[in-house]
């Protein structure tokens, strides 16, 4: 794993980092063992009576950034019906605090993030069944 991968903020460590993942707060990665492991915020909010829709989607690429935008517009849509809460987790790139090329980041995500997060709609009260 890349020394300076971070996590979801301005390189501390935060919710979503991956074990190992080195950060300001973690310089010798998280330690699952003392902070626990990633939080898949998305998953636990969708178990929840009130949320309408949850969803997780990347910004990795085109057709990616294409889903991501329907998942925002029918988070939007669930909350304008009032049908509760509408929730979107987007994993994106940060090449500054990763300390890597764009492109490099972006194949980090896709291979290291994706895996760990994995996309899709995880609750949609539109569908039968949910």
């Amino acid at each position: 794993m890349n020394n300076a991968i971070y996590g979801m903020t301005g390189g501390q460590m935060a919710p979503t980092s991956l074990s190992g993942m080195k950060t300001t707060t973690t310089p010798y990665g998280r330690d699952v063992g003392q902070a626990g492991a990633a939080l898949r915020v998305v998953e636990l909010l969708a178990g929840i009576d009130g949320v309408a829709y949850a969803a997780r989607e990347a910004v990795t690429s085109p057709a990616r950034i294409h889903r991501a935008r329907r998942a925002v517009e029918a988070a939007f849509k669930a909350q304008l019906e009032d049908r509760g809460l509408g929730i979107v987790e987007l994993l994106s790139t940060c090449p500054v605090n990763w300390k890597l090329p764009p492109v490099e980041a972006i194949a980090w995500c896709e291979a290291n993030m994706i895996p760990a997060f994995p996309l899709g709609v995880l609750k949609d009260t539109t569908r039968s069944g949910e």
